[in-house]
């Protein structure tokens, strides 16, 4: 008992003036940063062994975070297993897969007809019933860990559902409870909030205020009507939610998720996004950690753009987030397929390239939520790109409705007064593969695995973590029975979220296939990344000029190795003007690809094409 304590004194002792400068900085309250503090005391001492163990192990090889070798896996585990349990019995096939990065969606107790997918939580020290018990989370942690598996996991920090405990007591007229939400007895003060506060979902949740006829009150709703916005200037709101956060961290969680972090603490007469308060309590939050759980680790969900999304990394010395959802380039690369132009992409790319060596990425093509066309438009307003119009067309190529589209997919909020529509769909649906399987075209099918293949080397070539959705490593396509659902027809984001396909899993291993194409595709570029530390997150990355807007040119640099990665955005050939001296072809090592010393050539790329070229920068010519 006493080393265990001597570690959380240390660490309390090295962080302490931060701490309280920080938290009394913010809440101006003696008696909460003290309550605060006994709480991190609680959860150190409430901290099994095998974890505790975990973070000296994660201290002493803070470096690991960093390795090429991190390859990650969204899953709904409802979707992938039933429960967790089921999750448990398929680890097998994580490891199959190559994962050792095990995103679960959602799991806390939320009410079945009102959860937005999960992020209405009523309980978070609760699993939904359905998925399994708290038991069973840890359980499922602790198979993970032996198997060198880490769990993330979302941590709904804005809201909490309208049937949680607090909501619940501040329905019946509890003056305390509902200090911890937004309240109020008229519209005096939330118009005065509402001149400068956008809508999140004007289409299919207008306004950021729900009158609650019960009881005759007015609460802050930014998302959902049954969402209740938390207040975050009430310091047992802050304490109790980080109480709650190192909860989940005890039960074996490595990466917690913040979800919708920007929206935390609201201010008349601002947007109520990304507000300097924010970062202060993201600090606060990731120095809790740091006393508590040090290898636990804050992914931060910012679906802003890049200016607004890399101060959520801190700096160097004082962290905030650990790693960042890279929303804007997942969003950019879609853009490209469908305008088959790179420009901004490499802009895109090129924002990027001075980050510190520590500032990780979560890199995904697709995950559980929409496509949002939060663009670069001043950039692209130089191309004689304008928002409205582009977005249009976005939405339009990558639903299909665009002549010669191969794209199957559909909006999310469409909306027309705002021309703000967002988009669904499956990887492969999204690339044409659902469009050539219907009309039994197999040079389109050909057509729409390049295009899955190269989209997912792009995303393997991007600094930090890739993360597939599950069903993507097998090419599966839109699920359109939500349709047929109630409970889920309004809701267009169910057209991703449709139950694995274990049958369709069979075919993995026969190429002929699409599942056997993508899966092995997949595994034998995730292999390749694996084997090369020129693709570790700490090596310096940056663009290269190929000479042709419809070709990528990526490159990466480490320890002495350098990596040349290129890709063809077009179903057709196309050239790409580039120095080959010295290079290895590392995606097709049979190519005859070097012409000779020095020579420049047009590297041709097959439609959808893509290469990993790596040379020695150590040898002297």
């Amino acid at each position: 008992m006493a080393e265990r304590t001597d570690h959380f004194k240390s660490r309390l002792a090295h962080h302490i003036d931060e701490l309280r400068d920080l938290y009394l900085g913010i809440y101006h309250d003696e008696g909460a940063f003290q309550y605060f503090l006994d709480m991190l005391r609680d959860a150190y001492r409430a901290r099994k062994a095998s974890l505790r163990r975990r973070d000296l192990h994660e201290i002493a090889r803070a470096g690991g975070r960093l390795s090429q070798k991190r390859i990650g896996m969204m899953l709904y585990t409802e979707n992938f297993a039933g429960d967790l349990n089921g999750v448990r019995e398929k680890i097998p096939y994580l490891k199959e897969c190559d994962v050792n990065y095990l995103h679960l969606m959602p799991l806390l107790d939320s009410p079945e007809d009102k959860s937005d997918g999960g992020y209405a939580v009523s309980d978070f020290r609760k699993v939904r019933p359905d998925l399994g018990t708290m038991e069973d989370l840890e359980a499922l942690t602790s198979a993970c860990h032996r198997r060198k598996i880490e769990v993330c996991l979302d941590f709904v920090m804005n809201h909490t559902s309208d049937e949680h405990t607090w909501a619940k007591a501040a329905r019946a007229g509890d003056m305390t409870a509902q200090e911890r939400y937004f309240f109020y007895d008229n519209w005096d003060i939330p118009d005065q909030f509402q001149e400068h506060l956008p809508e999140v979902f004007p289409a299919t949740a207008p306004g950021n205020y729900t009158y609650l006829e019960d009881c005759g009150k007015i609460v802050m709703t930014s998302f959902y009507p049954f969402q209740w916005d938390l207040n975050y200037a009430n310091p047992m709101v802050f304490n109790d939610m980080t109480d709650n956060l190192l909860y989940l961290a005890n039960r074996g969680v490595d990466i917690v998720r913040l979800d919708a972090v920007p929206y935390i603490w609201k201010e008349i007469g601002t947007n109520c996004r990304n507000l300097p308060q924010v970062h202060t309590l993201v600090r606060i939050m990731h120095l809790a950690c740091d006393i508590v759980c040090p290898s636990v680790m804050l992914l931060g969900e910012v679906v802003m753009e890049p200016s607004q999304v890399l101060p959520y990394f801190g700096t160097p010395e004082k962290p905030e987030c650990d790693m960042l959802y890279n929303v804007t380039t997942m969003c950019t690369i879609w853009h490209t397929l469908a305008t088959r132009d790179t420009r901004l992409l490499r802009h895109q790319i090129g924002q990027l390239e001075g980050l510190p060596a520590g500032c990780l990425f979560q890199n995904y093509l697709r995950c559980h939520d929409d496509i949002g066309w939060g663009l670069d438009y001043g950039f692209l307003g130089w191309f004689g790109m304008t928002e409205g119009p582009h977005k249009k067309y976005l939405n339009d190529y990558l639903t299909g409705k665009w002549p010669g589209s191969p794209s199957r997919g559909e909006l999310y909020n469409d909306f027309e007064a705002l021309q703000d529509a967002r988009l669904c769909g499956t990887t492969a649906s999204l690339c044409g593969i659902e469009s050539a399987l219907y009309e039994d075209d197999q040079d389109s099918l050909s057509l729409g695995i390049a295009a899955d293949l190269m989209m997912h080397a792009l995303m393997f070539t991007l600094r930090g973590i890739p993360v597939l959705y599950s069903g993507d490593e097998i090419g599966m396509l839109n699920d359109y029975s939500y349709h047929n659902d109630p409970a889920k027809a309004a809701d267009s984001r169910f057209i991703h979220r449709g139950e694995f396909d274990w049958s369709l899993c069979e075919q993995r291993h026969e190429t002929d296939t699409v599942a056997g194409a993508v899966f092995e595709g997949l595994s034998r570029l995730i292999r390749i990344r694996k084997s090369h530390e020129v693709f570790r997150s700490d090596a310096a990355m940056y663009t290269v000029d190929t000479e042709n807007d419809h070709i990528m040119g990526i490159g990466r640099n480490f320890d002495g190795r350098e990596l040349l990665a290129i890709f063809n955005f077009s179903p057709e050939y196309c050239a790409a003007q580039i120095d080959t001296a010295g290079w290895q072809d590392i995606t097709d090592p049979e190519r005859d690809f070097v012409p000779g010393e020095g020579a420049r050539m047009e590297y041709w790329l097959e439609p959808y094409g893509f290469r990993w070229l790596i040379r020695d920068t150590r040898q002297t010519v």
